[in-house]
């Protein structure tokens, strides 16, 4: 083989071999799978508790959750519960909410130490 076939073999799989590095960073972020309450849910109901699972196991000792009411004043406080058989999901129980908007704020660390966060919001209607 010439020279520059060798060049383009070898240079295409380095940038394969380099993009699927980069790819290989982006796939150890846990996520959320889904919730409960879910994300903009509009309850009747104060819940009992909120859960989040994730597309991947935590780190318990690196990973909350919380919920504020909408003054920002904190309601609630979990993590991974101890003893709890599930890893990829965070729990905080809750006294019975009133009426209002309430935020959910979750930070996590993957198995492999990549950390993310994010937040919801979930609302409780008056009744009639």
């Amino acid at each position: 083989m010439s020279r520059p076939t060798l060049f383009r073999i070898y240079g295409g799989t380095f940038i394969v071999g380099l993009w699927l590095s980069f790819v290989g960073l982006a796939w150890g972020h846990a996520f959320p799978d889904h919730q409960s309450p879910g994300a903009g849910s509009v309850l009747s109901t104060s819940p009992r508790i909120v859960q989040i699972w994730f597309d991947g196991e935590l780190e318990p000792i690196f990973s909350t959750i919380k919920v504020e009411d909408a003054e920002g004043h904190e309601i609630a406080k979990g993590a991974v519960a101890p003893g709890q058989s599930d890893p990829t999901q965070l729990q905080a129980p809750l006294p019975t909410l009133g009426p209002g908007i309430y935020q959910v704020k979750w930070s996590v660390v993957a198995r492999d130490g990549h950390r993310t966060e994010g937040q919801y919001m979930f609302i409780i209607k008056s009744s009639p």
